[in-house]
């Protein structure tokens, strides 16, 4: 067990230097970020005050060398400035985290209660009405592009109906009520897939526990249903939700990118794309550096929690 969490450790540290060094040397490669820093009235500054620029930010240097120079100064908790407004990198994530960790959280929670149940459920009436329902929610949730199901709602719940608001995280002096409206239509879009995904592993996991040889002793012993599925079947059948949903969080946090920018959400995804069109390459490193930190963090506590709840399994192929 502890070889393999060392071996899963040192996997997630690896991860993340290679996602951080490959967008560290595709944003070099784009084009020189000096020029993102050249109003049109200082397109005659010196040759000399250029490569000051240049050197300043290290671009003189070979790519190994900057992002080696980059990596040590995030080891010291100095991720750079951002190239337009010259504000800290670190000052501008903690501003808009918050918006990305509430709407990650309000989408998990609501992908959980509706796909885990609705999971369960139809695998307890396979082949019945709710079974049909849940498999083809599952379905569209899986196979709507997220971009076109949130142009839908706007056009539906926002431009047709008018019943709640199109975009952006609301004013700060709205009450809980009003703020929370705003919260609906981007949590719905972004939780539906996660909602289909936990009922088809919640659904596979009940049915293979469901069929197994101790369920059908005690229903022969006279369980009652309800015991039978929701404390023996459902709590053999709850580690792929259970890792399924420590992954899904990361999701939501990493893979918010569409959903800001079609509602106008003030957060870290739609930062990060705001980062790739202006070439700012600090603000772009320490996103990714931020994601795949996340991501590879999820996963290894998804991975211990595997090995906790199921004794029966052995990680590292030896026996323990």
């Amino acid at each position: 067990m502890r070889s393999y969490l060392l071996m899963r450790a040192v996997f997630a540290v690896v991860t993340v230097i290679a996602a951080t060094f490959i967008v560290f040397t595709v944003s070099r490669l784009t084009g020189d970020p000096r020029e993102m820093l050249i109003r049109p009235e200082g397109y005659g500054i010196s040759e000399e005050a250029y490569e000051a620029i240049g050197k300043k930010l290290g671009l003189d240097k070979p790519l190994v060398v900057q992002y080696g120079m980059w990596i040590g100064r995030v080891v010291r908790g100095d991720f750079g400035k951002t190239l337009l407004t010259q504000r800290p990198v670190i000052d501008l994530f903690l501003e808009k985290a918050p918006a990305t960790i509430k709407l990650s959280i309000t989408s998990w929670i609501l992908a959980t209660l509706i796909g885990v149940p609705l999971g369960v459920l139809s695998a307890v009436y396979r082949g019945g009405f709710i079974d049909y329902v849940g498999r083809t929610f599952a379905l569209f949730g899986q196979a709507t592009p997220a971009f076109w199901l949130g142009i839908m709602v706007i056009l539906i719940f926002s431009v047709l109906l008018n019943w709640l608001p199109s975009g952006t995280i609301g004013p700060e002096d709205a009450s809980f009520i009003e703020r929370a409206k705003y919260f609906v239509l981007p949590s719905i879009v972004l939780g539906w897939g996660g909602a289909a995904g936990y009922l088809r592993l919640t659904r596979s996991a009940m049915l293979e526990v469901l069929d197994s040889e101790f369920i059908r002793l005690a229903r022969a012993k006279g369980v009652s249903n309800s015991r039978v599925v929701w404390k023996h079947a459902f709590r053999n059948a709850l580690i792929p939700p259970l890792t399924f949903s420590a992954l899904l969080m990361a999701f939501f946090l990493n893979g918010q990118v569409v959903i800001e920018v079609v509602f106008s959400w003030p957060g870290l995804g739609r930062l990060a794309t705001e980062s790739v069109f202006e070439n700012d390459f600090n603000t772009l490193s320490t996103a990714v550096l931020f994601f795949a930190a996340l991501f590879s963090l999820t996963a290894f506590i998804a991975d211990v929690l595997y090995a906790t709840i199921d004794p029966r399994i052995r990680l590292t192929g030896h026996k323990e």
